[in-house]
């Protein structure tokens, strides 16, 4: 109980059935124990992601001002662009990390953009770093794609029909995606290595699925205390968000996990979320209603996810306005 276990995916490439069930099986066990694992034959070659290391290094080591030209503030309602070190908050507190916050690129003439919806639009891009758009997008498709067909081995998990969460809730997902970059120091020559990059926290949609560099840091509470999930060579670390726990009644948690760059050097993380549809309501799975176990008091943050009552697109946006306060009433 105190290591991630390590899921092969590869066979849910193959359209053939064989091989499924095993994957759905571990999957139901890394959930109930964790809520995190490794996932490997996930199909996003090395190459593509030492591409978008590469170009994510060059981007950060840009001036400040440089970065600032593609400030989240530019992104109005699409909550897109980039973020300086201290500007997102978990449970108040500034992170100690940067960013670039990335989604599904929609154009303006999107329908949900013309109906203003929060959080859909285009993205930002830095003109100095032209390639962090064709390593980006290229890690995204690849992701997504995997992600999609995990989903798969969830609903097969549930005991429900393989395509069932994308009938219900992800026929037009929300996909996010971040790239974060946690320095060793500040720009004072401040030591950050044992400040928290990213506090005790959850996320909020169905599964992230997240890339990161060699360094490390990543710490996930499990049942007996705070274990590391250090990186593996080619695989991604995979865990389940708080509607993925309201919507199968407890039965899979949300397992809160935090971040602290002890390296020394400089580290670079790639979350992907793979949520629900903005608009899909979140009624529990047919035949998973709310277990006795499931208890906000019990969650990191004393609130239930089971209480909430309304959209995907409500929870997100209730959630995100607390990461970034300042830019709120852009968003709404």
């Amino acid at each position: 109980m105190d290591r991630l276990p390590v899921i092969d995916m590869s066979a849910l490439f193959d359209p053939a059935p064989e091989g499924r069930a095993s994957i759905a099986a571990q999957i139901a066990e890394a959930c109930e124990a964790h809520g995190f694992f490794y996932l490997t034959g996930h199909g996003v070659a090395p190459s593509v992601l030492a591409d978008l290391e590469a170009a994510s290094h060059h981007f950060f080591a840009l001036p400040e001002t440089e970065k600032l030209e593609i400030a989240m503030a530019r992104g109005g309602r699409a909550w897109r662009g980039y973020f300086p070190v201290g500007g997102e908050l978990t449970s108040g507190r500034p992170d100690l990390k940067q960013g670039l916050y990335l989604g599904t690129d929609l154009p303006a003439d999107h329908p949900r953009v013309r109906a203003g919806l929060p959080l859909h639009g285009a993205n930002l891009w830095p003109a100095q770093v032209p390639e962090l758009r064709t390593a980006a997008e290229a890690y995204m498709a690849g992701a997504t794609r995997a992600a999609a067909l995990l989903m798969e081995a969830f609903s097969l998990s549930l005991g429900l029909d393989a395509d069932y969460f994308r009938s219900v809730y992800t026929a037009e997902p929300t996909v996010l995606f971040r790239i974060f970059h946690y320095p060793a120091q500040g720009p004072d020559g401040t030591d950050w290595t044992r400040s928290w990059g990213v506090g005790e926290h959850t996320d909020y949609g169905l599964l992230t699925l997240l890339a990161q560099d060699r360094h490390g840091g990543l710490q996930v509470k499990g049942p007996a205390g705070w274990i590391e999930a250090p990186p593996l060579d080619g695989a991604l670390v995979c865990n389940i968000g708080d509607m993925l726990e309201r919507l199968t009644g407890g039965r899979y948690r949300s397992t809160p996990h935090r971040v602290m760059n002890t390296s020394g050097r400089d580290r670079l993380s790639f979350p992907l979320f793979f949520d629900p549809d903005f608009l899909a309501p979140m009624t529990p799975l047919p035949g998973h209603a709310l277990t006795a176990r499931a208890d906000g008091a019990e969650r990191w943050d004393g609130s239930s996810v089971h209480a909430f009552e309304g959209t995907y697109g409500d929870y997100l946006v209730a959630k995100v306005a607390k990461v970034f306060p300042d830019l709120a009433p852009t968003a709404l």
